[in-house]
């Protein structure tokens, strides 16, 4: 009843909204951070983006620039998309005060970049967070990126490349798909994917980590069942369906503290009652993930994918795979392996590497190729 007044409320407010101030990529506010790092400038954004259907929504995000006097050519820009943080609307990456701490993509600031770092539809705002939704994630980090450029401070230029890890690596891939069509005015220069779920049914089945698998999937069922009405009944009973929406409603994924005893037990029996379910085989479940997955036909180049090969949420045969689908494309691939790198440190023990090949392509260098040695 909450969520449904709260979604009424937010419709009414809309509906008193000039359409023309609902245009996506419209800045609606820029609000300081004086919490930013050292040498960082940053600001609290909320602006308009729409879904795949069109319909308009308040978003939010961060975008971050250097503690600097604004130079006399506008400065290029990285879109930082984020890893998973939760499907709840407290689970927004820039609600958290951890929020620079984990997020890789800052880096990218001190090396002179715009960061636009969008929280995407749903997460700091009152509507159900589209989980591994491609078109709607892609929209709402172009958005970001326009109504960056809309910060007198932030001095963002059209120019810019976008670098995501895990659930963000997805919505990199995503984002570049649907670039040049959605935002013409924009010039991507190369996208960048760490730990990148790709083939999404096959990354919810071939995870070794059951329960990381575990809460991934009720992020996904319950983020699908509420906004597309799919019925849980052919994924678990009635009781584990409960525990499916508990552990999506009430659970962020926390970087430093361990989870709750509740927290623990609902993974294990969700764990337990869907060890055998194959998601890319339950309808409409699987129909939805395959819509949703990454068609690598799509990806325009030039693309760097990083991957860690002790990786145990995003399984490195999934990503290698769809690797290959990318280079029988012939699309200009830079394949970066990082032996002994888990999921969590995917985009962080890639930096080096991707801040330099990103910066490669902003000076239009030719793009490196390691297709045949994949």
């Amino acid at each position: 009843m909450r969520r449904l007044l709260a979604a009424l409320l937010a419709l009414f407010a809309m509906s008193t909204i000039p359409a023309a101030a609902q245009q996506p990529g419209t800045l609606i506010s820029a609000d300081p951070m004086p919490e930013a790092p050292p040498g960082v400038q940053a600001w609290r954004v909320r602006y308009w983006t729409a879904n795949g259907e069109g319909a308009p929504f308040q978003v939010t995000g961060i975008v971050a620039a250097p503690m600097e006097a604004i130079p006399p050519r506008p400065r290029r820009v990285i879109a930082w998309t984020h890893g998973a943080w939760g499907v709840a609307e407290k689970c927004a990456p820039s609600l958290s005060p951890d929020f620079f701490a984990y997020s890789a993509g800052m880096d990218a600031v001190r090396a002179g970049y715009v960061v636009v770092a969008p929280d995407y539809i749903g997460l700091a705002s009152p509507t159900m967070h589209p989980f591994l939704v491609g078109t709607d994630t892609a929209q709402a980090v172009l958005d970001a990126v326009r109504a960056a450029r809309a910060i007198p401070g932030a001095a963002a230029g059209s120019s810019f490349a976008v670098w995501g890890e895990s659930q963000g690596g997805h919505a990199a891939l995503w984002t570049a798909i649907a670039a040049r069509s959605y935002a013409p005015e924009l010039t991507l220069v190369g996208t960048a994917a760490a730990a990148p779920p790709t083939d999404l049914a096959a990354n919810l089945r071939e995870g070794s980590d059951k329960n990381a698998r575990a809460l991934l999937l009720s992020f996904a069922l319950h983020s699908w069942s509420t906004l597309y009405g799919f019925s849980l009944d052919s994924v678990a009973n009635r009781t584990n369906q409960g525990i499916i929406h508990r552990l999506a409603e009430n659970n962020c994924v926390s970087f430093n503290k361990k989870p709750k005893l509740g927290t623990i037990l609902g993974i294990l029996t969700i764990a337990r009652a869907t060890r055998s379910k194959d998601i890319g085989r339950i309808e409409p479940f699987g129909s939805f993930a395959r819509a949703n997955s990454v068609d690598p036909a799509r990806v325009p180049g030039p693309l760097l994918i990083a991957q860690g090969d002790k990786d145990t949420i995003v399984a490195p045969a999934v990503t290698r795979r769809f690797a290959k689908a990318v280079c029988r494309k012939r699309t200009k691939l830079r394949w970066f392996e990082m032996p002994g790198t888990a999921h969590g440190a995917s985009a962080k023990d890639s930096v080096i590497e991707t801040l330099a090949w990103i910066g490669a392509r902003f000076d239009g260098e030719a793009p490196p190729d390691d297709c045949r040695r994949i």
